[in-house]
């Protein structure tokens, strides 16, 4: 673990693994510290991971201000971030709600910013709507698979509008390209790793105005990949093709059987895609 001063002298912590030209990777959740992201499914081969814990997540500093959790507010951080490691442009990895910092960033300082992938982004930064019927579609690709009645009868009642609070926790299976022990570990972990008060924030009002965003992304100098996971229901492939075009020189991947983490369900795959881009 390495440390350094974010914007407002908040104390942030960074890990690093593999060796290489680095790669900084902002986690999603939003909030969750960094550690789900592991090596990236062996990435780390291939470049050194930066994997950053944002303010008030793993062994990075809860700030003295609640508000600085918002993820504009946190720009700052990934720019000191930068600097700290004394490169003069960056190469930037996001997963699912840290896509939306990456946005942010990419858009304040194009310049700065090497190549952009995003792993299944979430689409709120950019007003890309996802539906239930766009769901609905995707879950009834596993409908042979053992768990398959139990999370759809949860969706159902998810989407009806009439939850329990066991629903939440019974669709999680169509969050993986595949459900064992590796991704059901995977997941147990998450709640754990993240903070709910930040999170609560991340998006607070002000935060991203999806029509600027667009604008400011419209002229990116730098290569963009959005990989996208084939049975995700949180960013279906279809909706992923959304993000892409908000980039001039964007690239849509659709790894095939994977769910939110593309990773897990195939690192060789996974690694592949990326590190191809990365070249």
């Amino acid at each position: 673990m390495q440390t350094f001063d974010g914007h407002d002298g908040t104390r942030l912590a960074y890990h690093r693994a593999g060796a290489g030209e680095p790669l900084i990777c902002l986690p999603g959740g939003p909030m969750q510290a960094s550690a789900y992201l592991g090596d990236l499914g062996g990435l780390s081969g291939q470049r050194a991971l930066v994997l950053l814990d944002l303010r008030g997540t793993g062994d990075s500093e809860a700030p003295r201000q609640g508000a600085t959790y918002r993820c504009d507010r946190q720009v700052s951080d990934v720019e000191a971030l930068r600097v700290d490691l004394a490169l003069d442009r960056i190469d930037l990895l996001a997963h699912s709600a840290g896509a939306s910092l990456a946005l942010l960033y990419a858009a304040r300082y194009p310049e700065r910013v090497g190549h952009l992938v995003l792993v299944n982004p979430s689409p709120r930064a950019l007003a890309v709507d996802v539906s239930d019927a766009d769901r609905r579609e995707l879950a009834e690709l596993r409908r042979a698979e053992p768990w398959f009645p139990a999370a759809w009868a949860a969706f159902e009642r998810i989407w009806s509008g009439e939850p329990t609070a066991a629903d939440w926790s019974a669709i999680t299976p169509f969050t993986y390209g595949r459900w064992d022990h590796v991704t059901q570990a995977h997941a147990a972990l998450a709640g754990r790793q993240r903070n709910d008060e930040a999170a609560a924030i991340y998006y607070g009002a002000g935060a991203i105005d999806p029509v600027t965003l667009r604008s400011d992304l419209a002229a990116a100098p730098f290569p963009t990949l959005v990989l996208a996971g084939e049975y995700d229901v949180a960013l279906p492939p279809r909706r992923a093709a959304d993000i892409a075009t908000a980039f001039p020189d964007a690239e849509l991947v659709v790894q095939r059987r994977a769910g939110h983490f593309p990773w897990l369900d195939d690192p060789d795959l996974f690694v592949q895609h990326v590190a191809g881009r990365l070249s």
